[in-house]
């Protein structure tokens, strides 16, 4: 059957879901078998919903997931219900954004009510790359992000969280956070042999955005991750950084540019870097808006 054919099948399957829901309110039926047309309205639903993702009718699809999820909640079926949003959610993503948000939201809210706070977690980030990546609203992105890694406590997919929050508060010129979270995932990843070799990334990222601030606070964070973690010491984003403040404190802006050239030229620097490191060498007299070349 063509994807016309299939939405013409659907779009049958809803009527008739909708008038077995009707009928179950009545007197009889709700004394004699109310459920039984409740539980047949739910198949009917999905069905209809999932001739509609064939043919591709993503806005139809979420409306009747959702309709089977209102249903499944009231058989006291909280997880199918749940399971119904994630799916209206996933249709909606690809036609109207604000509304996958709305689905998504409504199984969290499930989830948490059932203690399923990794599970709700995991919703938590398709919220915020939905707003990160449809809707551009970062300070939303960041709370979802923190809220997931309150649920993910402990586990290491809280860190990944937590590091999408410092990425964002630092272009947003929350220094104080982002600091504050690059210390704290620094700290975790330092004593484990599996991660250390990320710490000494997370403790450059926390030198830039203090240096941004304060040169001097730059330098007493750099003596504290050196003494806290030596091997911080000997890594190439120490001596940039140690490059950096001695440029910056002789107002040498090719001293600053030639340091950072030589460090992409073995390690390529990323959009955020490159955004921090401009900040910085905007700091030195006379750069105005100069660029790293």
């Amino acid at each position: 059957m063509d994807s016309a054919g299939k939405e013409r099948e659907a779009v049958q399957l809803m009527a008739e879901a909708e008038k077995r829901v009707k009928g179950s309110h009545s007197f009889l039926r709700g004394l004699f078998g109310g459920n039984t047309r409740v539980e047949e309205a739910c198949e009917m639903y999905t069905r209809a919903a999932n001739m509609f993702k064939i043919a591709k009718n993503w806005s139809a699809a979420g409306n009747a997931f959702c309709q089977a999820a209102k249903l499944h909640m009231q058989l006291q079926s909280k997880h199918d219900s749940a399971t119904s949003f994630v799916d209206a959610g996933n249709a909606y993503k690809k036609a109207d954004p604000q509304e996958a948000i709305n689905c998504l939201n409504a199984a969290i809210d499930i989830y948490t009510d059932m203690g399923r706070f990794t599970i709700a977690a995991k919703h938590h980030i398709t919220i915020a790359e939905i707003y990160e990546a449809e809707l551009v609203d970062i300070e939303k992105a960041i709370a979802h992000y923190e809220q997931a890694a309150d649920y993910y406590k402990g586990e290491d997919s809280a860190n990944k969280c937590l590091l999408k929050v410092a990425a964002y508060a630092a272009q947003l010129e929350q220094y104080q956070k982002a600091i504050e979270i690059y210390e704290q995932v620094g700290t975790n990843t330092m004593d484990n042999p599996l991660l250390k070799y990320s710490a000494k990334e997370y403790f450059f990222k926390a030198a830039l955005c203090h240096f941004i601030v304060d040169e001097l606070n730059a330098k007493l964070a750099l003596e504290k991750y050196e003494e806290m973690f030596p091997a911080f010491t000997d890594s190439r984003e120490c001596k940039l950084l140690k490059k950096l403040l001695e440029a910056h404190e002789e107002q040498n802006s090719e001293a600053y540019t030639e340091a950072v050239k030589e460090f992409d030229s073995i390690s390529r620097l990323d959009q955020w870097l490159t955004t921090m490191l401009l900040r910085i060498k905007k700091t030195i007299q006379g750069e105005g808006d100069g660029d790293l070349k």
